[in-house]
């Protein structure tokens, strides 16, 4: 059974009257599905290691059975808090198809935000490694974790502390010693399939209801739009793909295609891109820690077909000197997303991957992953700055910030809205946020954008005061409600200060309490023990006073103007 809607014609951007089709089930079929498409060939390679379809179809299957065999019910949270592994495919897909919803945590997430994000979701288990794992049990103190799997090696319980409520602590192997075969499920596409953890545009840390469906339809989608072919049930459930434009160029060959992974799992632009490439066969080769020599000599030795990044890792692979050695003709699509690319790297990433198409894209966790990315055309000529045109069946507006009902035309700027099917469910426990946010089936992204006369789209300003740092996004309302409890710190207010290639770093402007003095490096160090290593601050300005509106409101833009001043 199949939901269509009208698509759009990746040229023009314009409703036509083709249908893309969204096949109504679960994403529990995924590896089983692939598996059948594409059986020894290798879906994953983690250094001397090779997983085929057809093994991660066994293992995935073991793992589900192995989670509701210790009371893993359907639609009950299991947490992934792992780095880039084969593992971590593993327990994504095992968990999906034991019936329960994925959330994903930074592995190096410290315990402060590890605990909340496991009170926030009520997850009953958690796939770990050896490394972030004491993290972990120290976070479960106090929730619903009742199981530990760590994926990487055996574990010692011995070790573990004396609390009576630390949860279980076992070894993948030993976790589905016994098992076999995924069970069947009553869980529909309607069902949540992920809680991502998003920021979203206020800076708030929420869990965004992400459904079966919507995975689906973004992955659909991205195979439309880069690999040219339809995504269809079979009587059986399972899923097959069949060509839709026997001429279209669309980068992506379905059974012979190869990527290499840098961008982290947990994050859903890895995520989504992860499933979309392994149904199209792609051998998807996970290189660690990004270092550009490495990823060089990966894409060549693997022959990659298709690759993604952000523009602070396409500059440093661009420039490096190995770039004139390697041969990496075999590369078609360099798709670029987080933050525009400016024309240096641009001419330097064409000059690089001269055989391939270098893609801009914009997407948001709201939104499962891809709202727009530049088409593959012959005739289409690279627009710099746009994100390209919205994907199939996908709707934008550009409306008045202060009134949004008021649609602006062509080259006007406003608040960018999104609609269409791979719009999420809204926020975990945010009703009110969710409201504001998702009306009528729109999303209001919070980015300011235009579109030019074509429809290519251009976002020009990030929402609200967000900032971005090697390709992660920092939120400095986030950084501000840390910085205040701070014994010394009486208000604070964090912009961002332009670092190059790399994006922006953020910089706090601080008020010392009366009668206190501010060490800037106790402050840098007290923000950094409680954040991922992306969001430190980065430097810290002492003020006698922040800048306010009359409406008394901080200033931010004259903060701004402070850095810049020589």
């Amino acid at each position: 059974m199949s939901a269509s809607a009208k698509v759009r014609d990746p040229r023009d951007g314009v409703a036509h009257g083709s249908e893309l089709t969204y096949p109504d089930v679960a994403l529990s079929v995924l590896p089983s599905s692939m598996a059948r498409m594409y059986t020894s060939r290798a879906a994953l390679v983690d250094g001397e290691r090779v997983l085929t379809y057809r093994e991660l179809d066994a293992e995935s299957a073991r793992v589900a059975a192995a989670l509701r065999d210790i009371t893993v019910g359907e639609r009950d949270v299991v947490a992934l808090y792992l780095s880039n592994s084969i593992e971590f495919v593993i327990a994504y897909y095992g968990s999906l198809r034991a019936g329960a919803t994925v959330t994903l945590i930074n592995p190096l997430q410290p315990v402060p935000g590890l605990r909340a994000q496991l009170r926030e979701t009520g997850a009953v288990a958690a796939f770990t490694q050896v490394e972030q794992g004491p993290r972990l049990v120290e976070a479960a103190q106090g929730t619903s974790l009742t199981t530990v799997v760590v994926v990487d090696g055996d574990t010692d319980e011995s070790s573990a502390p004396a609390q009576t409520d630390v949860p279980h602590i076992c070894s993948l192997s030993d976790f589905v010693a016994g098992h076999d075969g995924a069970p069947t499920l009553s869980v529909t596409s309607a069902d949540v399939a992920h809680l991502a953890f998003t920021g979203g545009t206020t800076g708030v840390s929420k869990g965004v209801r992400v459904l079966h469906r919507n995975v689906l339809a973004n992955v659909t989608q991205m195979i439309g739009w880069r690999a040219g072919h339809a995504v269809l049930a079979g009587d059986d459930g399972l899923l097959y793909l069949e060509r839709r434009d026997a001429t279209a160029e669309r980068g992506v060959t379905p059974g012979d295609a190869a990527t290499v992974v840098v961008s982290p799992l947990f994050h859903a632009h890895a995520l989504i891109n992860m499933s979309f490439l392994l149904m199209c066969g792609a051998t998807q080769v996970l290189a660690g820690r990004f270092d550009p020599a490495r990823m060089l000599e990966l894409i060549e030795r693997h022959r990659a077909t298709y690759v993604t990044g952000s523009p602070a890792m396409w500059h440093a692979l661009a420039t490096h000197p190995d770039v004139a050695s390697r041969d990496l003709s075999s590369v078609r699509v360099v798709s670029s997303g987080a933050a525009p690319i400016d024309h240096v790297t641009l001419e330097q990433l064409q000059s690089a991957f001269s055989s391939g198409s270098v893609v801009e894209g914009y997407g948001l966790t709201e939104a499962t992953c891809l709202v727009s990315s530049a088409p593959l055309t012959a005739d289409g000529d690279y627009r710099l700055g746009s994100v390209g045109l919205p994907t199939f069946d996908t709707e934008v507006e550009i409306r008045s910030v202060d009134d949004p009902t008021v649609t602006l035309g062509p080259g006007e700027r406003g608040e960018l809205w999104v609609r269409g099917p791979q719009v999420t469910d809204g926020y975990h426990g945010h009703p009110e946020i969710t409201a504001a946010q998702f009306v009528d089936g729109w999303l209001d992204t919070g980015d300011i954008a235009y579109r030019d006369a074509d429809g290519y789209l251009y976002i020009c300003d990030r929402a609200k005061d967000m900032l971005i740092y090697k390709g992660y996004n920092v939120y400095p309302r986030e950084l501000e409600e840390l910085l205040v409890t701070h014994p010394d710190v009486a208000s604070a207010a964090v912009v961002g200060r332009d670092a190059g290639s790399i994006g922006q770093e953020p910089v706090a402007f601080l008020v010392a309490k009366d009668g206190h003095a501010i060490d800037a490096d106790l402050v840098r160090d007290f923000v950094a023990e409680q954040v991922l290593p992306y969001k430190k601050i980065r430097d810290v300005v002492v003020v006698d006073s922040l800048p306010t509106s009359a409406a008394g409101k901080i200033q931010k833009v004259a903060l701004r103007e402070l850095l810049a001043t020589p």
